[in-house]
């Protein structure tokens, strides 16, 4: 059994994670302040988050202005997608084996 993925492990970044795991596959990426309401964060809190998950390579995070307002989109990568999934398989593993 692999051990636990310390990165997605974190209570919000595993919310953000299993948020973006979710999306319709034809609605890729979610508005940040969606995410935010989501997860239950800050701003602050959020952001840095993102930030980890980014350098991780697990997320991707757009800007772009819609109307005139700007607009953070946030969106999981491949990379991302693959190490919730194994991180996801250990948490079942680990369940099954508490019987």
């Amino acid at each position: 059994m692999s051990g636990a993925n310390e990165i997605i492990h974190q209570s919000v970044r595993l919310k953000i994670m299993a948020a973006l795991n979710a999306l319709r596959p034809q609605r890729e990426a979610i508005e940040f302040t969606r995410l935010k309401a989501l997860v239950g964060a800050t701003d602050g809190n959020l952001g840095s988050h993102i930030d980890t998950l980014v350098k991780a390579g697990y997320v991707a995070v757009d800007k772009r202005f819609e109307n005139r307002k700007p607009q953070t989109r946030v969106s999981m990568t491949a990379a991302g997608r693959r190490a919730f999934a194994e991180h996801v398989a250990y948490l079942r593993e680990m369940l099954d084996s508490a019987d």
